[in-house]
């Protein structure tokens, strides 16, 4: 069963690009909405980048404007951060992919429902979409994204070990 009224933010949709782990996001979730500031910030990169290439072309990813929501904006994040809290806002029971900290913190405060790129990794794992955790963590920190180590053996322990 996946998950519907998903919304996600660029750093998460670039770090899965750049690891070939994009795969999970349809298989997770029946409706991916990227705002349409984090859209531009994604497609309109000025270097060569597999989620400049590929997300236009990728059928599970919706474009959608975003109104802002007040509330959000005094938290003065970046547009991206701002655009998909504002839209996960509108959506009861919606879902948030953000992985910075002050959005994060944000999300809390207006009870939005919110979960990093590691943790759509650890759903990929509990889902049966993925083999590995660790192996997937990996290739998102060979890719960039900032993970420590100790973060990733603590979530492959948990997740990758038979119960």
């Amino acid at each position: 069963m996946s998950i519907d009224g998903v919304v996600i933010n660029a750093s998460p949709l670039i770090a899965l690009f750049r690891a070939n782990l994009q795969s999970v996001l349809p298989r997770l979730f029946s409706e991916l909405l990227v705002p349409t500031d984090v859209w531009k910030e994604v497609v309109n990169r000025t270097h060569d980048d597999p989620a400049t290439r590929a997300l236009p072309q990728s059928p599970w990813a919706k474009q959608v404007p975003v109104s802002i929501d007040p509330r959000i904006r005094l938290w003065n994040l970046g547009a991206g951060e701002t655009a998909v809290l504002s839209l996960a806002l509108s959506k009861p029971g919606g879902l948030a992919i953000v992985d910075d900290r002050a959005a994060r913190r944000c999300a809390h405060v207006m009870e939005i429902t919110t979960i990093g790129t590691a943790g759509v990794i650890v759903l990929a794992k509990r889902k049966g979409v993925i083999a590995s955790v660790e192996g997937a963590l990996r290739q998102l920190q060979g890719a960039g994204l900032w993970l420590s180590d100790g973060l990733v053996s603590q979530l492959a322990a948990e997740c990758d070990t038979p119960s």
